[in-house]
């Protein structure tokens, strides 16, 4: 298989797209992407890598960042932060603030906005919103690799802006004890860990040990437990696309997540950490030309947890 002639060719496919979707202009400094980008990058497990397109470039990636958080929030706190949050999909928009009232402020799962921000509180337990923020930015530096991993301030500030109702969800929780901190604290650590920037590059080697038993490739660090990493990929599966879940799962096979900044992060076990952009989404806010690239992937790779 030559995989970087896979790459290549894909990217070229995606480039020639003319349907390629809308961007998330509901956020005003991602209303002005170009929606022409498209990047897309492999590492393999053996530590190779494999780009092409916009590659490079950095963008704003969003709901990605609740994979990251979510590492760091188990690695910190352990099984009690499933008592706050469920593991089951949610079938609604990411932003749905309906269930919440029926299940009594737990969120579905921590990939939704409601439970990422549940997890964003639980990262703050004795520290203040900065110190959290600080430090799941070293935690994503160190899984890339890469110091040149940034919060966007712009982004974060256009988050803060627009949030009400991301804000309406943490006070909606708070009325039922399921936020330990204020409010404003915790959506504050939500609104900037989305706004990570990263290039594809850095993101799939920021992913690199969900693919890897939690291990990180190449210095060996522990990063977390074999059995939370493959927890951690199955809620990818079942709940990284919101209500397109099981399309991709149907289509592509792999767990992933995806981000209203058009990216994808995608795992192969054992086999690869995959990083697709491109800022154009879908009917469900999923990146459009991004998961036609992924199931073209999967189908010429044959990468697929479902295939021996």
């Amino acid at each position: 298989m030559n995989l970087a002639q896979i790459v290549a060719d894909i990217a070229a496919e995606m480039a020639a797209e003319a349907d390629r979707g809308r961007v998330a202009d509901y956020i005003p400094a991602l209303a002005r992407v170009d929606p022409a980008h498209f990047g897309i990058a492999v590492v393999t497990h053996e530590g190779a890598v494999h780009e092409a397109g916009h590659s490079e470039t950095p963008f704003s990636i969003q709901s990605v960042s609740k994979v990251f958080a979510l590492t760091l929030a188990l690695d910190r706190i352990g099984p009690p932060l499933w008592k706050r949050v469920g593991r089951e999909p949610s079938g609604s928009a990411f932003n749905s603030i309906i269930q919440l009232e029926s299940e009594r402020g737990i969120p579905r799962n921590p990939f939704i906005n409601a439970g990422a921000i549940v997890v964003s509180d639980a990262l703050l337990a004795g520290h203040d919103a900065r110190e959290t923020i600080g430090d799941l930015l070293r935690f994503v530096r160190f899984l890339a690799e890469d110091e040149g991993v940034e919060i966007d301030g712009e982004v974060a500030h256009s988050e803060a802006a627009t949030g009400f109702r991301n804000i309406a969800l943490g006070n909606y929780m708070k009325s039922f004890g399921n936020l330990e901190n204020a409010v404003e604290e915790a959506c504050k650590v939500y609104f900037h860990q989305c706004a990570l920037s990263m290039s594809c590059r850095q993101l799939a080697m920021a992913g690199r040990f969900l693919m890897n038993d939690g291990l990180q490739p190449g210095s060996g660090a522990r990063i977390t437990t074999p059995e939370r990493t493959r927890r951690i990929n199955a809620l990818m599966l079942t709940c990284g696309h919101y209500d397109g879940s099981g399309e991709f799962a149907f289509r592509v096979g792999i767990p992933g997540k995806s981000g209203v900044g058009g990216g994808i992060l995608g795992v192969v076990p054992g086999k690869a950490s995959i990083a697709v952009w491109s800022p154009g989404l879908n009917e469900r806010g999923n990146s459009k030309l991004g998961s036609l690239a992924l199931e073209r992937l999967a189908e010429r790779t044959g990468w697929s947890v479902f295939t021996p």
